[in-house]
């Protein structure tokens, strides 16, 4: 089914007269002359065989929608996908006016969803925060679903008022399933244009009759090739569809400007409240960033799309109070305490995720606008508070190098793509006498990456931490035991250490030849890089590119027993791309003192791509040179015990 965040609309069973010929028309019943499909190791899990969706819809918004919608499960993997289904409405402003289901077994056989079957739950994401408890999910399990079997769901949906007033948008997503068929159906006032941005779904000619216009869109896909690891999300150069009422962006940020307009954003409380944050502070960068610190730490993030509920922001003084909402509220308080202290700030509406581009025309959805951010002009900053580990002046990698509409100048920027990201990591492994070691490892974050790496500390407990430690050294292919210490927890910007230390078991065995790895840093360092990168031996689809500067170094001291026989050479590699002459350049270093029986390594790899969307072209010139420092990466010592 078509997933969309923004738009919910009711239905009544009157509207079907305007589609009969395609949906409403049929009997709910379906034909007993369903053949059961073959078991074929090659079919996907389920195939959306039947979805079409009627929205019919008021000038002020309010509508009604009728789905109709039946899913066929392939394989066992698909019924685990399609026996339990769920309809999202907002209990305050919708209501679900008639739902009925059915499992229709391979031979046709019909068996009725009772009532027992069908029951509402909290919308989970609403955190137990009482002021977001209005999103309910309706959940259909269906009885006896087998391997052939198909699932069928009709529901109509009112909306009362639209969430945002005097305007409707639907914002669709084909799912991950093969689609024989898909119609979407939108029934409006002839005086009330539809603009759409229709990739991958055919538009048919809109037809107008007593006074109203009907806009279809229809949609069929096969099999979808599976995402390739690292690749960004489908819609980026896939199918998508966006409808809406409202002419262009400049006009979305107005409504949603108008929509946000609070009285409580200058009362004496939180001019107050913001002073004393800031008091003793005379630069207003400073001044911004002690205001996004507090808020960061003392609002708690419900984490609800922007666009499931309505799309204006709590009271920014019922905030404070509160101490937790979503990011519109994130952003309606903190821009409300930057202006009691002088600082200009606007909200930027923005996609939180892996989408990179939007609809040609305005609205809200999962792969469309779903989040607001902070964008403070004098500074020349974005800023997102309801990323708790993000230091002021950096962004969450989610919202980089997207358009982003600026609400009170009504205009799209696009948010920076590159940001300063270092690490450096010192790597001291003893080896004694009997095979086993003793170790330190100290990792120092600096740019983006440090306050993500502190925050991940300082919401953990001891036993975590420790939890955390031990977990990185597994991951790495080691045994061993591992104590962590953090520097400072209680700061908020600035570079971050931690530091391991514990022993390993079997570093070298004292008879025959062992084969070390050639560590210059435990997980998370630049082989983890590289194998990220190369996840998958070749791209097909863009995927996401995180630069940044990493430099290791390793000291490893061998027992009196061992004797290096191979050592790795040093290497240098570099790797163009499609945009960049060198966005990669990879060196490693390798000393053996026989004096000491030491080995000394040193591994540098810098990446620089300018963006974070790389493409499968960028991939497939890098490759080669990718795969050289990958092997490099994870080279092996080989050591030999000395005949006795």
């Amino acid at each position: 089914m078509p997933r969309s965040l923004s738009s919910f609309y009711a239905a009544v069973r009157s509207a079907c007269t305007l589609v009969c010929a395609t949906s409403c028309a049929a009997s709910f019943a379906l034909s007993n002359a369903y053949a059961q499909p073959p078991i074929d190791d090659d079919l996907p899990p389920a195939t959306l065989e039947r979805d079409v969706h009627l929205f019919v819809i008021q000038k002020d918004g309010s509508g009604q929608e009728h789905d109709d919608s039946t899913l066929r499960a392939n394989t066992t993997a698909g019924v685990d996908a399609v026996a339990q289904r769920y309809v999202w409405f907002n209990k305050d402003i919708e209501s679900i006016t008639a739902l009925a289901a059915q499992t229709i077994d391979p031979d046709g056989s019909v068996h009725e969803v009772g009532a027992s079957s069908i029951r509402d739950v909290q919308e989970p994401r609403s955190a137990g925060a009482p002021t977001f408890q209005d999103g309910v999910l309706r959940t259909v399990i269906f009885p006896g679903v087998q391997p052939g079997a198909r699932v069928r769901l009709v529901f109509d949906k009112r909306r009362g008022q639209a969430l945002q007033a005097g305007t409707f948008s639907y914002f669709v997503g084909p799912p991950g399933e093969p689609v024989e068929f898909q119609r979407l159906i939108f029934d409006l006032p002839a005086d009330l244009p539809l603009y759409a941005d229709a990739r991958g779904y055919e538009a048919q000619p809109p037809v107008t009759e007593n006074g109203r216009t009907r806009y279809i869109f229809d949609f069929r896909q096969g099999q979808l090739p599976p995402l390739e690891a690292g690749a960004v999300a489908r819609v980026n150069w896939g199918a998508r569809l966006m409808v809406t009422t409202v002419p262009d962006y400049a006009s979305f940020a107005a409504r949603y400007r108008e929509a946000a307009a609070d009285p409580t954003a200058t009362d004496t409380t939180i001019a107050a409240f913001a002073r004393a944050l800031t008091a003793g502070v005379t630069d207003p960068r400073e001044k911004a960033a002690r205001i996004y610190d507090w808020m960061r730490l003392n609002i708690r993030y419900v984490a609800l799309f922007l666009g499931t509920t309505a799309a204006a922001p709590h009271r920014a003084l019922d905030i404070l109070h509160a101490r937790y909402g979503d990011c519109k509220d994130h952003v309606a308080l903190f821009t409300a305490l930057l202006a009691a202290v002088g600082i200009r700030a606007e909200g930027a509406l923005l996609n939180l995720g892996p989408v990179y581009s939007l609809p040609a025309v305005p609205g809200y959805g999962e792969e469309a606008i779903n989040h607001v951010i902070a964008w403070l002009p004098d500074l020349g900053v974005f800023a997102d508070t309801s990323s708790g580990g993000v230091a002021f002046g950096f962004l969450p990698a989610g919202v980089m190098d997207r358009p982003a509409l600026l609400v009170d100048e009504g205009v799209l920027v696009r948010t920076p793509a590159t940001q300063p990201r270092t690490r450096l990591a010192q790597l001291d492994i003893e080896v004694g006498e009997d095979g086993n070691a003793s170790y330190r490892y100290r990792v120092e974050e600096a740019g983006a990456l440090a306050e993500t790496e502190r925050n991940t500390f300082r919401r953990a407990t001891h036993q975590g931490a420790q939890q955390i430690a031990a977990q990185r050294l597994r991951q790495t292919g080691l045994a061993g035991t591992a104590r962590l210490s953090a520097s400072a927890l209680d700061a908020t910007s600035g570079p971050f250490a931690t530091t391991t230390e514990g022993t390993l078991d079997h570093v070298v065995w004292p008879d025959g030849a062992t084969a070390l790895p050639a560590l210059s840093s435990l997980s998370g360092g630049i082989a983890t890089q590289l194998d990220n990168w190369l996840a998958v031996p070749g791209r097909s689809q863009p995927w996401a590119c995180i630069g940044g500067n990493f430099e290791e170094h390793a000291h490893l001291a061998l027992p009196a027993f061992a004797r290096v026989t191979d050592l790795p050479r040093d290497f240098a590699a570099s790797a163009a791309s499609a945009a960049s002459a060198a966005p990669l350049d990879y060196s490693a270093h390798y000393v053996f003192d026989r004096g000491t029986r030491t080995v000394e390594v040193t591994r540098k790899l810098s990446a620089h791509f300018g963006r974070q969307l790389c493409t499968p072209e960028d991939f497939a010139q890098m490759r080669e040179a990718l795969l050289r420092m990958q092997r490099d990466a994870h080279a092996q010592i080989v050591v030999r015990a000395r005949a006795q």
